[in-house]
C-alpha cells in the first residue's frame, strides 16, 4: 500500500510517522509512505501556493494551480484521494478498514483557510475530518489517518489479534477490556482472580462484561449500535 501526504509542512508527517510500529513497517515494506511539499509545485521561486479570498476576509486560501498539478502527477489508476478539512465527514475505525484496503491513497491536507472550492469539486473522492474542532494545520490530522490505517495492515502489528480485541477493533462498537501485568498486586490492588485462573472461557467472559461496562460508563452513545453482542 501507497501513501502520498501533500501538505505546506511535509516534516510534521515525516517526524510522526517515521517512529515505532509505522516507521518500522516502512522501512520493511509493508507500506510507503511519501510526503510531499505542495511548494514544490509553485509557478515562482518563494514557493507561493495560497492567495486572498476573492470576496474579502481573513486568512489565504490554497491556490488551485498547485493542488491540480500535484495531484495528477501523483495520481495513478488506482488512487483514492482524500482532502483533511474541517467540513469533512468524521473519520472513524470504519473508515480506517475500508481505507486499509486500498493500494494508493493520497491524503491531501488542508490549510489556512481552506483549499479553492474549484479543487475541491474536481479533485477529491472524500473529505475526512478528525472532529468537531480545528487545528493549526492537515498534516497533524493526516499523520493520525495514517496511522490508524497501516496498523491494520497484515503484518505490521506483533499480532494480528491486536487490532481486533481493542477500542473499536473488529467491527465492535465496544470500548476495549481493562488491561493488567505482573505483579499480581501491586500497593493492595490486585489483579482480578479470573484473570490468573487459567480459565480461557471465564476470562472470555470477564473480557465481554468489562467491555459493556465501561462502554456503558464512557461512551454510553456507543451501546445501541453495539449492543446486539450481548444477546
Amino acid at each position: 500500500m501507497r501513501f502520498d501526504i501533500v501538505s505546506l509542512f511535509p516534516e510534521i508527517c515525516e517526524a510522526s510517522l517515521g517512529e515505532s510500529i509505522i516507521g518500522r513497517a516502512n522501512r520493511a515494506g509493508l507500506v510507503e509512505i511519501h510526503s510531499v511539499d505542495l511548494r514544490s509545485y509553485a509557478h515562482d521561486k518563494r514557493g507561493t501556493v495560497d492567495d486572498t479570498p476573492y470576496g474579502g476576509g481573513a486568512g489565504m486560501v490554497l491556490r488551485p494551480e498547485p493542488l491540480f498539478e500535484c495531484v495528477e502527477d501523483l495520481r495513478t489508476p488506482e488512487a483514492h484521494v482524500v482532502l483533511m478539512t474541517p467540513q469533512g465527514n468524521r473519520f472513524t475505525q470504519k473508515d480506517a478498514v475500508r481505507l486499509s484496503k486500498q493500494t494508493h491513497v493520497i491524503i491531501v491536507c488542508g490549510h489556512y483557510e481552506g483549499v479553492d472550492e474549484r479543487a475541491r469539486q474536481a479533485l477529491f473522492d472524500e473529505e475526512l475530518s478528525l472532529g468537531d474542532f480545528v487545528l493549526t494545520n492537515g498534516a497533524i490530522a493526516a499523520a493520525v489517518v495514517v496511522d490508524s490505517v497501516v496498523r491494520l495492515l497484515p503484518g505490521v502489528l506483533g499480532s494480528d489479534e491486536s487490532s481486533v480485541e481493542e477500542s473499536f477493533g473488529g467491527g465492535s462498537h465496544l470500548l476495549e477490556y481493562p488491561q493488567y501485568t505482573r505483579p499480581p498486586e501491586y500497593r493492595g490492588m490486585p489483579v482480578p482472580d479470573v484473570l490468573l485462573s487459567g480459565d480461557h472461557e471465564q476470562i472470555k467472559r470477564w473480557r465481554l462484561e468489562q467491555r459493556y461496562v465501561r462502554t456503558s460508563g464512557r461512551r454510553p452513545d456507543l451501546l445501541g449500535q453495539g449492543e446486539q453482542e450481548y444477546r
